[in-house]
């Protein structure tokens, strides 16, 4: 038993380098697709840059719905971004509701913290349950991609940019945005 024990354990530390090393090529990943996303808001909504530069902080997600006839649920993760610290905290999100809809929608979400409170209370709560009501097309040129900005909570605002997809949809929706304990462990 004793033997199974130290076997086991010898395991665990020679795979903890690989986990750190998956952790940190997921980081960079999220990292680099947060930049390519305020790059494209920057460019559809040139306001936004100073508005994040003036910003208690800023969070970038990306998320894949799915709406079948009376259910949807989505998932993805993203990195706030405590501009006063320069700290980031790695997040996922998930959703799930109720209505009619159906199709599928790839989108990002940019979410600019004007607001040191709603930047504390999104990264520690993060819990955001809306209606929603919208319609989501592109077409096969980059011309069919959009923008929506809409306040989502008292100190913040949200941009959603559609990637891909087509989904009609009018759901209650809950989404659910928690720290994720292995992105943010540098262990």
């Amino acid at each position: 038993m004793t033997r199974l024990l130290s076997t086991l354990f010898c395991a665990l530390l020679l795979a903890q380098p690989a986990l750190a090393d998956k952790n940190d090529e997921k980081r960079a990943k999220i990292n680099k697709e947060a930049q390519a996303t305020l790059e494209r808001l920057y460019k559809e909504q040139p306001e936004t840059r100073e508005m994040i530069r003036k910003s208690e902080g800023y969070g970038v997600f990306s998320n894949i719905g799915v709406n079948v006839i009376f259910l949807s649920g989505g998932g993805g993760n993203g990195v706030v971004v405590d501009n006063k610290s320069g700290g980031r905290t790695y997040m996922n999100m998930g959703s799930a509701g109720v209505g009619i809809g159906l199709g599928v929608k790839d989108f990002r979400g940019v979410f600019i913290f004007h607001s040191r409170k709603a930047l504390d209370n999104f990264v520690e709560y993060g819990w955001d349950f809306s209606g929603q009501a919208d319609a989501a097309a592109k077409s096969s040129d980059k011309g069919g991609e959009g923008s929506v900005a809409a306040t989502v909570v008292n100190g913040a605002s949200i941009y959603q940019l559609t990637e891909n997809g087509l989904a009609l949809q009018a759901t209650l929706q809950g989404t659910k945005y928690w720290k994720s304990k292995k992105l943010n462990s540098y262990e």
